[in-house]
């Protein structure tokens, strides 16, 4: 059988290095961050949506969507943050559905989706793994290797679900506070189980 698995985890928690990890080992990827920037890509109903409700502001000189400044407003602002999931949220999870009808019989199928709470979508998999990191660490590593203030980072994680309401709906946790060759060793081992569970 597929088994669909959803993993999620807060903002630089190394939740894409998991993914990558278990793309390595042969999962099909679907990448929610990926999706979402297709959907708004130049040219789509998706982008026009984006410029109706923010301003031709929002637009880089080459006519794609300025993240980085749709970004500031929407973290600034819960209700255009709100205005800017109903223009995306709906499309990746028809592209992802879409991808997932592709898969073969016996494919481990990992949606990676980093509002997988906030969107109350942990019911839609068979198992959820969640990557944890104590905020701090979180802050820390948003501030070294993002450019971000302590200010912009914490309320960057501010705007996400908490550690706890991830952790409520995991089935397997991954700990990334060590070295990629722990968390390589843990990824095998939710591989290894993940293909007894199959």
């Amino acid at each position: 059988m597929t088994l669909r698995l959803g993993l999620t985890g807060g903002i630089a928690s190394g939740k894409s290095t998991v993914s990558q990890m278990f793309a390595d080992l042969g999962a099909i990827i679907i990448d929610s961050d990926v999706l979402a920037r297709e959907v708004v890509a130049p040219g789509t109903d998706g982008l026009a949506e984006v410029v109706a409700a923010f301003g031709e502001d929002v637009l880089t000189e080459s006519g794609e969507m300025d993240r980085a400044k749709v970004g500031a407003i929407v973290f600034a602002d819960p209700e255009k943050r709100k205005v800017l999931e109903q223009v995306i949220h709906p499309r990746v999870f028809l592209r992802a559905i879409e991808i997932d009808e592709a898969a073969g019989e016996h494919d481990v199928v990992i949606n990676d989706i980093p509002l997988l709470v906030e969107t109350n979508q942990a019911d839609r998999f068979d198992a959820v793994v969640v990557v944890d990191v104590p905020t701090e660490l979180q802050v820390e590593r948003m501030v070294r290797d993002r450019g971000m203030s302590v200010e912009e980072a914490t309320a960057r994680i501010g705007a996400q679900a908490t550690r706890e309401q991830r952790l409520v709906v995991a089935t397997y946790v991954i700990e990334n506070t060590g070295t990629l060759d722990d968390l390589r060793t843990q990824v095998d081992a939710v591989w290894a189980q993940l293909h007894r569970q199959a």
